[in-house]
């Protein structure tokens, strides 16, 4: 039987573990941010802060976390399936959150996709979140980028 539960900070060696574990994950879209050197710079720009659980030394479950020094951006929350059910996402979320708060940031924001269901169920399941009808979402990409 497997042993997992070991919490630990991501680091950048993760990299190629973890895009695998996003490519297969339903309802996570993998972007040019998510490559080896954007992934590599989020670290460095707010380290500690994200994270992942360990089955067998292979990722399971991760949570990508930072702040621009007013709210918290999560990004990536998922338990792979095999392992889903165990609280693992709650572990995740709560550690982040409380790292977080250390940083003194004590609001964050997820954005998930709408055709994410599982996602969808989750957040809409945690006590203390709530969905934003206030706003809307606009994105683009620096000029040649």
């Amino acid at each position: 039987m497997p042993t997992f539960g070991h919490m630990r900070e991501i680091v950048t060696t993760d990299h190629a573990a973890l895009l695998a574990l996003w490519l297969r994950t339903p309802g996570i879209q993998v972007r040019d941010e998510d490559a080896y050197a954007p992934f590599c710079a989020y670290l460095a720009r707010n380290p500690g802060l994200s994270l992942l659980i360990e089955a067998d030394g292979q990722p399971i479950a991760c949570l990508m976390a930072g702040h621009d020094g007013r709210r918290g951006y999560l990004q990536h929350l998922l338990v792979d399936e095999a392992w889903r059910g165990r609280g693992l996402a709650t572990r995740l979320l709560d550690e982040a959150l409380r790292r977080l708060a250390v940083l003194g940031i004590h609001k964050s924001h997820v954005f998930v996709l709408r055709d994410a269901p599982d996602a969808l169920a989750f957040w809409r399941g945690r006590g203390g979140w709530g969905e934003r009808q206030d706003i809307e979402v606009f994105s683009t990409r620096a000029v040649g980028a």
